[in-house]
């Protein structure tokens, strides 16, 4: 190791080479059964309620109630369209589309992440280059100070902060 930098790393990079990116699955609650059992049914409702084929049904579920609406008049229609239809099928359309959101949102996250993840890699890389560069010029620097057993007249100052001004 160098004489003339310390690598101090920061306490981040251990912790996140631990962990993965976070995943839908560890956000589920894991503390008590009934959790877990919500969790799990919510899921498998969301995932059936959030298909275009749920869509499709409750489109055909709320036709079935407009012959009796249009009879009753408008206020009935605009309550049927409001209440009804809007809410069934667009509940199942909104939640497709939210999945689609969350599907580009995690590939995103997923990219991010390895982004990351080179970026340190490289900067590892980087750090192990300055270390045998400084090792070439404590070699250099002690092949000048064996030729010169006098010492040099003019020796630079060793680096730092800049003086102020």
């Amino acid at each position: 190791m160098s004489s003339l930098f310390t690598h101090l790393p920061h306490p981040y990079i251990e912790e996140r080479r631990a962990r993965a990116p976070v995943k839908v699955a560890d956000q589920l609650a894991h503390d008590n059964r009934a959790r877990r059992v919500n969790s799990w049914l919510a899921l498998k409702i969301t995932g059936a309620v959030g298909t275009m084929w749920c869509a499709y049904a409750f489109a055909v579920l709320a036709l079935i109630s407009l012959p009796d609406a249009i009879k009753a008049g408008r206020p009935a229609v605009i309550s049927w369209i409001a209440q009804t239809f809007l809410q069934l099928v667009l509940l199942s359309i909104i939640i497709v589309g939210q999945n689609i959101l969350s599907a580009a949102s995690d590939k995103r996250s997923e990219a991010t992440y390895k982004d990351a993840d080179a970026v340190l890699h490289e900067a590892l890389q980087i750090e192990k280059h300055l270390e045998a560069q400084d090792q070439a010029i404590e070699r250099i620097l002690a092949a000048v100070a064996a030729s010169n057993p006098s010492g040099p007249t003019n020796r630079p100052a060793p680096p730092g902060p800049p003086a102020p001004s």
